[in-house]
Formats: structure tokens, sequence, C-alpha cells
């Protein structure tokens, strides 16, 4: 059976080629009730956008793609730039570290990478950009729709980085989110006396973010401390900025309320926890001294700031280098049962906690 075409989802979706096109390239440009039709004509073919068709039918074109939302921090150049760091990789935070993995494990097996990492045009674009392209590509978790992914996985091998499978055929690769945070917040209460914790997470469409708040959890109630339903404080994004809004947001509270403030602050990534370690000293307040204040991550920033971040640190790169072992592997043998791996995790325990 031959792959159906651009044709075969003009004629479906009674619109002209040009439309069709016009959809996966510039998306702003259709309407909305057009988009969706063609959209869905292509999910019931089973149609891949193509730059290089040859290039996909035969599997030769010597690329591998990676896909996520471009969730740039501007403040973590700042924030780099006033620690008077040395380290050139001072401001690469999480995508640019799962980056840096996979081009160095794709030209170990002489690929070239492909990255999409832009939100423009919504995810549709995203496939455009990277899915008639490559060989296989790697995509973060909650930026491509299931279907879509659904749709892309039979002509072509996909590897969902972080949060759950979606998928049960795709190769799927994970980190323990949840045992590092469990970890983490059990050495704040068992080896720094702490009780009256709070947790700031993210959106609760993040799996990772969601895993580590269980983790939280977990540790608040085998500690016989009061067990949340939800973190203290959520954020949409997890930067810098949000960071410090929680942190003071978190501050205000218990003034309003005539209670004591946190004994540590946990944050779900190390981005809002740098964030909150200029928020606290803004407002007076000393760390350790009179608060802790913890991430998740380990990116280079989280050492150069002062005081340095007590972290959950994840093999990130390694996350980056195993997506492309796991995609050459599917290259090599499509049908080989799906792999799924979770990579451990370790406590980076530094000065905002009361160590190092």
């Amino acid at each position: 059976m031959s792959a159906p075409t651009v044709y075969d989802v003009a004629e479906r979706s009674g619109v002209s080629i040009a439309t069709v096109s016009r959809v996966y390239r510039t998306p702003e440009s259709v309407r909305v009730q057009t988009r969706e039709r063609v959209l869905a004509a292509a999910r019931e073919l089973g149609y891949v956008p193509s730059g290089n068709a040859r290039g996909l039918a035969s599997r030769t074109t010597g690329v591998l793609g990676l896909c996520f939302p471009d969730y740039a921090d501007p403040d973590a150049e700042t924030a780099a730039a006033g620690a008077d760091a040395d380290d050139d990789h001072a401001v690469m935070l999480y995508s640019d570290q799962i980056i840096r993995g996979m081009e160095r494990a794709a030209r170990r097996h002489g690929y070239a990478l492909l990255i999409a990492a832009s939100l423009d045009g919504g995810p549709e674009s995203l496939v455009a950009k990277v899915a008639g392209r490559v060989d296989g590509f790697a995509v973060l978790a909650q930026t491509v729709p299931t279907s879509d992914l659904d749709v892309i996985s039979r002509r072509l091998p996909v590897v969902m980085l972080a949060g759950p499978r979606g998928i049960d055929h795709l190769d799927h690769l994970v980190v323990a989110n949840a045992d590092g945070q469990r970890a983490l917040t059990r050495h704040l209460v068992d080896d720094h006396g702490l009780r009256r914790l709070a947790f700031v997470g993210g959106d609760p469409e993040s799996p990772d973010a969601e895993a580590r708040f269980r983790g939280f959890r977990e540790a608040c109630r085998d500690a016989g401390l009061p067990e949340p339903a939800e973190p203290d404080v959520r954020t949409a994004m997890m930067t810098q900025a949000e960071g410090a809004r929680a942190a003071e947001a978190l501050l205000d509270r218990a003034q309003a309320a005539g209670a004591d403030h946190p004994e540590a602050m946990l944050f779900a990534n190390d981005q809002m926890a740098v964030g909150a370690l200029q928020a606290l000293a803004a407002r007076g307040l000393r760390v350790p001294r009179d608060i802790a204040v913890t991430g998740f991550d380990g990116i280079p920033l989280g050492r150069i700031v002062r005081p340095t971040l007590t972290t959950v640190r994840q093999p990130i790169r390694q996350l980056g280098e195993q997506a492309v072992e796991l995609l050459v592997q599917r290259l090599r043998d499509p049908a080989g049962p799906p792999v799924s791996l979770e990579l451990p995790v370790s406590l980076g325990l530094r000065e905002s906690c009361g160590c190092g």
C-alpha cells in the first residue's frame, strides 16, 4: 500500500493542494474550520507532511529530529552575568542540555540533528517542520498531540521524552522524578529538622512537575506532616520570574494570616528556585539561615548563583544521548518490542539548604 499524498488529503478534505500546503507551512493563513478539516483528513489517511518524500520513504535522510516547546527564560542570562561566572555553559537550561546530549550521540552515529523549538503556528507546525525531514525524532511530553504522534509513528520511529508514554508502542524515556523529590524532601525534614514546607509546582498538565509534587506529598506523609492535595503555589511557566512571584506570594500569604513563613520552599525546577533566591534577598531574608530553597534539574546556573542551589540532579544530557540510542536501535530493528527506561537522579546538596 502506497503512502498517502498531499493529493489524497486535498481530495478527502475538499480543498486545493495549495491549501493543504498552507495548513502545514503557514497555518495562520487558513481559516480555522478549513484547517481542522484538512488536519482531520490527514489523520484519517495517515498522511505525514514531507519536505523530502523520497528520503522519508527510504529513511535515508541522515537526520534525527527533536521537538520541544520554546520556553526560553530571558532572566537566566541576567542571573548568570550577575554571578560573574566564567562557565561558558552557565545559561544552559533543560532543553539546551538535551540538545547537547542528542548532538553528541547523533554525531557519533553519523546523523545530523534537526530542532523544532517554536510554538508559532501550533503543534501541527512543529510536526510539519520535523516529521517529513528526518529518519526519526524525539519529542518532549505535551509538545505534540497524541493523535498526531500516533500517525507519525506509523511512518518513522518516535521516542517520547519525559511524562507518561501516552502511546504504548512508542519508546519512552523518563527520569525518577518522584524518587528524587521524595529524597530531597526527606533530607530537609530528617537532616535539617524543617517542618513548615511549601511546594511550588507547575502546570498540572506537566507530567514531570506532577511527579515531583507526588514525591513531595509522599515524603510529607511518611514524616507525619500534613499531606497537601495541591502545591502551595502553581505557576503557568516555570521561569525565574514566576519563581520570584511565587516566593513573594508565599511570604505575603503568611504575613496576611499572621503566621510564620515557610521554613523551606521547594520548587519544581531550578529556574524558579533561582528566581526565588533573588526575591527573598530583596525582601531581606537570608538563605538558608531564614529559609531554605531547593530546585530540581541540576542546570549549571544553580552552581554559580549565591547561595549555590540545592537541587535534584537529573541526567539531562544522558537523556538526550539515550534518545538517540533508542532511535538508532529502532531504525535497525523496527519490529522490536517498545522500550521504556527510567534514568536515576541524585541529590546536589549545596548552600541553599544549609549544606555545602
